[in-house]
């Protein structure tokens, strides 16, 4: 299970950087596109990152149970 977890730390992160990425973007750029998905973008970025977060800490939950438990 933690070799699972582990792999799925770098999952969340990619997703959470591309859609940071594609949110920065879109303000940058302005436009209709940036006026209808820019909240929802940063809504969508804040859900990746509270996931990303609750796969390392069980990652370090599994971790710290050690080899023999």
């Amino acid at each position: 299970m933690d070799k699972f977890v582990y792999f799925l730390i770098p999952i969340g992160l990619a997703a959470t950087l591309i859609i940071l990425g594609v949110g920065i973007y879109s303000l940058a750029k302005g436009g209709a596109f940036a006026k209808a998905n820019s909240n929802k973008l940063m809504r969508l970025r804040i859900f990746a990152q509270g996931i990303t977060i609750a796969v390392m800490l069980l990652f370090l939950f599994l971790v710290g149970r050690g080899p023999g438990v």
